[in-house]
């Protein structure tokens, strides 16, 4: 009977990480019903997410002290603390929180982590590992169908960018914007392929036979239609940049020639991102020229001796430098606005929510809104999963870390709840491993 038990749990652990693993990338974010008082809306994910959490909590709570004697784990539950600490402290102190939505954002923290722990339980129960790899495959390629049908086939786009499409509205790709697939923004989609990329790339070269070749290489190239045709700059520099160490780390090293000249390849057949990085670089090329303008000078002769004389006439007016909307707007707006909620609490932030739903940094999100303390909690985090994986093949992540500057990759549910749901699987094989 207990054996029946295991292995019923066995089952609907395997198929609740691949339902999180294929419906919160593929579901469009459909708000089921709205939150009073917000404009949070609860999702289909949601409910998925609040019965693997129920199901986590059963069944790990006996070994929670086994779980806090690992240094990542509890450094997580650390972060948490921190969030909540500075939570109350916006609400009752700075008065810069909203108390009912800052506790939504710091529940929907902790909800993006639950994976992390299905994952664990999933490697613990021996549930083989290329189950999923054969579903993210899967995955990608679902992706590439809808959004190859977005851009030439009026398929809808769903986007939770503000408020008014966060309803639900469906959209059309328009010429010269960009492909969002099922994902709720381009920065979502890219960012998840900067994680899944790199472990398709150094899998088609690890391994064996044909069909399997056939199936990894249909993945890349479908991922790397999406990934040029989100037309994200950093992304692209972090896929090119995590793909490579993975390819170190495998030693696969004239291989790396063949992934450049592949993604220069897909760059070259997308008008929009050849024309995003054309504009970065004028923006540079015009600051650069901006900044270098003087008043000339000329030489003339006075009795036979030489003198310099200053000219008075009017210059030629100077274009105003060019400007790159995405980087100014991090530059001028929402940077600072994080500076700002810092220097008001440093030990604490201002609290989940006060600098409202983008900062584009997450390192700066969480000094802005947790403080020093949350920032340390955080980097504790990360650091830990450095170290973890030290000895594994991880090598989507720094090119998440580098996306992280530029994007809240962590704070995006449908990267989050995957990122964390492979950290789990890792996890939980390196500590087999060790």
């Amino acid at each position: 009977m207990r054996k029946q038990t295991e292995l019923s749990k066995t089952w609907i652990f395997k198929y609740l990480g691949a339902a999180i693993l294929i419906l919160v990338p593929l579901y469009p974010k459909f708000p089921l019903f709205g939150v009073s008082g917000t404009f949070v809306s609860i999702r289909f994910e949601d409910i998925l997410l609040a019965l693997a959490g129920i199901l986590v909590i059963v069944t790990s709570v006996s070994n929670w002290k086994d779980i806090l004697r690992d240094r990542l784990l509890a450094s997580i539950f650390l972060f948490f603390v921190v969030g909540l600490t500075s939570l109350l402290s916006g609400a009752y102190l700075t008065q810069t929180v909203v108390p009912k939505i800052g506790f939504l954002h710091w529940l929907r923290r902790i909800e993006y982590v639950i994976p992390l722990f299905l994952g664990l339980e999933i490697v613990k129960r021996k549930i083989r590992i290329d189950f999923y790899l054969k579903i993210l495959l899967l995955v990608i390629f679902l992706c590439f169908l809808y959004g190859f049908g977005q851009k030439n086939f009026g398929w809808p786009i769903i986007i939770t960018q503000n408020e008014e499409y966060s309803k639900g509205i469906a959209l059309r790709w328009i010429s010269g914007s960009h492909i969002n697939s099922t994902f709720a923004g381009h920065y979502d989609l890219s960012t998840f392929l900067v994680l899944s990329l790199p472990i398709i790339v150094s899998s088609f070269f690890l391994l064996k036979g044909k069909i399997t070749k056939l199936i990894l290489g249909s993945a890349y190239f479908s991922g790397m239609w999406l990934l040029v045709n989100s037309a994200s700059r950093i992304s692209l520099f972090s896929y090119l940049l995590s793909t490579l160490i993975a390819l170190v780390l495998i030693r696969k090293y004239k291989e790396m020639v063949l992934i450049i000249l592949i993604s220069l390849i897909f760059v070259g057949f997308s008008s929009n991102l050849l024309d995003r990085y054309s504009r970065l670089f004028e923006v540079v090329k015009s600051n650069l020229q901006s900044n270098h303008q003087f008043v000339p000078s000329v030489f003339a002769t006075d009795g036979g001796s030489l003198r310099k004389m200053d000219v008075t006439s009017t210059p030629t007016p100077v274009p105003a430098p060019l400007e790159d909307r995405s980087t100014n707007i991090r530059l001028n707006v929402e940077w600072p606005r994080a500076l700002r909620a810092f220097y008001k609490n440093p030990l604490l932030g201002t609290g989940y929510s006060s600098i409202t739903l983008a900062t584009d940094n997450d390192y700066l999100r969480a000094l802005g809104e947790t403080g020093i303390l949350g920032l340390l909690a955080f980097l504790l985090i990360i650091f830990g999963i450095i170290n973890k994986f030290l000895s594994v093949l991880l090598g989507s992540l720094p090119g998440l870390l580098v996306n992280a500057v530029f994007i809240d990759i962590f704070e995006a549910s449908k990267f989050a709840l995957i990122f964390w749901f492979f950290i789990g699987l890792a996890l939980k094989l390196s500590h087999e491993k060790s």
